[in-house]
């Protein structure tokens, strides 16, 4: 048999096994089948966009109207309910509110509150939310009945480092690389003891590594600082945080504790205006007069904080120093703050005060030619310039805690090392 015929006839075989396994075929692919899924679809189909669902506070707000504001200077809480339809019953549920939840008397100026309303005509409240600070919140929720709950925004830490060199003052420098206010406070605190920042020279430099706390991707404050140098007259200083199981505190690079028995200034860092001197000519008095004290200029109302845990001895008003509180922190130290705008809200002579904690508001009552803080401090019975007064250090790394504090210290030292130390000005190299 010649090739093209063998060829000829495996080409009919495989076209014959091929028709006759198709009715086979089709019939096994139908089985999967109903006869359903071949009917034409008669019924005609709709489609619509899913309009996606805003969320404010937890709460859907497509459909109501949101109005945001802050609360006014003697704004009261039901002020602010003021021409909006409320069930008539709320403001007798309102009083059931404990305190324990709700403290209707500490609402204060310049808060934000959001108002959620129906959109009608009688402006009917949905939800008032009030906002204690940047993370927690207060959500009432306007209905049959009222309901009261607690909310908090999500913290998120982020860690920033940051470098300068000091033009004129801290405040300026740190101002023009863009940190808050709140750090220079923080940093000065720190090293409070060691350096005089109200004669810093220009072209000292600095490092420093802290924490930020957002919420919704805006700054919200300061958390912890994780390390600072500092080049002051071409000296190294070294702030290098551990907690020895009393909470954080800052040393140097030997394991001494940075912080003394008191703050070295009664209000966040600010501008001296006047020193202590035992012949001044007094401004208002016009004549030649010691002034026992150092007076710290600042806004009225910035607020006055103890240097130190203590008992308040005095909190008055007198001719001459105008609002006042005298405290004695120990058999060795009295301080007292003057001219206060008003005295801390319930603070009365016998009162225990913390370190740091407000006692009242720069002002300018008594003999005062504007708003600033007088502070004046004795020891032992005399008084002293509390800017010079030698303090003795708080305590220094335990000897048990001395190999964690060094393993840290490594940690953090090379952390600094990395961030890049801007130099000083060629002026400041050649003085």
């Amino acid at each position: 048999m010649t090739r093209k015929r063998k060829l000829f006839i495996l080409v009919l075989l495989v076209l014959g096994i091929a028709l006759l396994g198709y009715p086979v075929v089709d019939r096994l692919s139908l089985a999967y089948f109903s006869e359903a899924d071949y009917q034409v679809d008669t019924v005609q189909r709709k489609e619509k966009e899913i309009e996606k669902p805003i969320l404010l506070y937890g709460m859907v707000v497509n459909d109501l109207h949101v109005t945001e504001d802050h609360v006014r200077r003697d704004q009261r809480f039901v002020d602010l309910l003021t021409g909006y339809r409320v069930p008539p019953n709320t403001f007798q549920q309102l009083l059931k509110v404990p305190r324990s939840l709700f403290d209707f008397r500490r609402i204060a100026a310049n808060k934000k509150y959001t108002l959620l309303t129906e959109k009608d005509s009688l402006r009917t409240l949905r939800a008032l939310i009030y906002e204690s600070n940047p993370i927690d919140y207060f959500i009432f929720r306007f209905g049959d009945s009222l309901r009261v709950e607690a909310g908090h925004r999500q913290v998120e830490t982020r860690e920033r480092e940051v470098a300068g060199v000091i033009g004129s003052t801290l405040a300026e420098t740190i101002q023009v690389i863009g940190i808050t206010p709140e750090v220079t406070n923080r940093f000065v605190d720190i090293f409070a003891w060691q350096i005089d920042f109200q004669r810093l020279q220009r072209g000292d430099r600095f490092k420093l590594w802290y924490e930020e706390q957002w919420v919704e991707n805006i700054p919200i404050g300061v958390g912890r600082i994780l390390g600072i140098y500092f080049e002051h007259a071409g000296s190294p200083y070294y702030a290098i945080p551990f907690d020895q199981g009393e909470g954080l505190d800052y040393f140097d690079e030997h394991g001494n504790s940075l912080r003394k028995a008191l703050l070295k200034y009664p209000i966040e860092f600010t501008r001296i205006s006047s020193r202590f001197n035992p012949r001044r000519f007094h401004p208002i008095a016009r004549v030649f007069r010691a002034h026992k004290g150092t007076d710290l200029a600042a806004p009225a109302g910035t607020p006055i904080r103890s240097v130190g845990d203590g008992v308040v001895l005095e909190a008055r008003y007198n001719g001459n120093n105008g609002n006042y509180v005298k405290i004695r922190h120990n058999d060795t130290y009295t301080t007292q703050y003057l001219h206060m705008s008003k005295i801390a809200s319930g603070l009365h002579p016998g009162d225990r005060v913390s370190q740091g904690e407000t006692i009242g508001y720069v002002g300018s009552t008594g003999l005062a030619t504007g708003p600033h803080l007088c502070y004046r401090f004795w020891k032992n019975g005399v008084q002293v310039d509390a800017l010079r007064v030698e303090l003795p250090p708080s305590q220094p790394v335990k000897p048990e805690n001395f190999q964690a504090f060094e393993i840290q210290r490594a940690q953090i030292m090379r952390r600094l090392e990395k961030i890049h130390l801007p130099e000083p000005p060629l002026a400041s190299l050649q003085n």
